[in-house]
């Protein structure tokens, strides 16, 4: 597998529209709706790769094997660095690899020192999150939408269980 990280404006508007209006893909994400046509793609887009600007960091668009796989990596939210992974069905099962490889550009690229990810109380399978070493934080809003989040801590910044 060749993993490819880009930028969004460096990938076709047609490819986005599909994913964010996959019918799959949008019971993971509680703020998506199936209306996600060009203009909201265009002004998306443009939002998302402003991040960069202001924050040093923001989301990619992933390629694997050449092919546009999803979109996520990091986003600025209300502080914090939260990732996202949003990826088409036909690469569900390559979401490890690209995390692992987000979470090593997080602490050592960037030296951030936690990383959080927000997951609607609807996803109830989650162990996976915990064998990654992500710790619950907090219960929060977003767009009248309610999320769990999660919290990692760098690698040399673990907090001990009782603090």
């Amino acid at each position: 597998m060749t993993l490819e990280f880009k930028r969004l404006t460096e990938v076709d508007l047609i490819d986005i529209i599909s994913l964010n209006n996959n019918p799959d893909v949008l019971r993971q994400m509680p703020l998506g709706s199936a209306d996600f046509d060009l203009a909201k793609a265009k002004e998306w887009v443009r939002q998302k790769d402003a991040q960069w600007q202001q924050y040093g960091y923001g989301p990619w668009a992933f390629l694997i094997d050449q092919k546009f796989a999803g979109w996520g990596g990091l986003q600025y939210e209300n502080g914090d660095a939260d990732l996202a992974l949003v990826l088409h069905p036909d690469f569900w099962g390559d979401g490890k690899a690209i995390y692992l490889e987000i979470a090593k550009r997080a602490f050592i690229s960037m030296g951030l020192e936690s990383i959080t990810i927000l997951l609607p109380p609807s996803r109830t399978r989650i162990k996976g999150i915990f064998r990654l070493g992500f710790q619950p934080d907090a219960e929060v809003d977003i767009e009248g939408a309610r999320f769990q989040r999660f919290r990692l801590h760098a690698p040399s910044k673990q907090v001990p269980p009782d603090s």
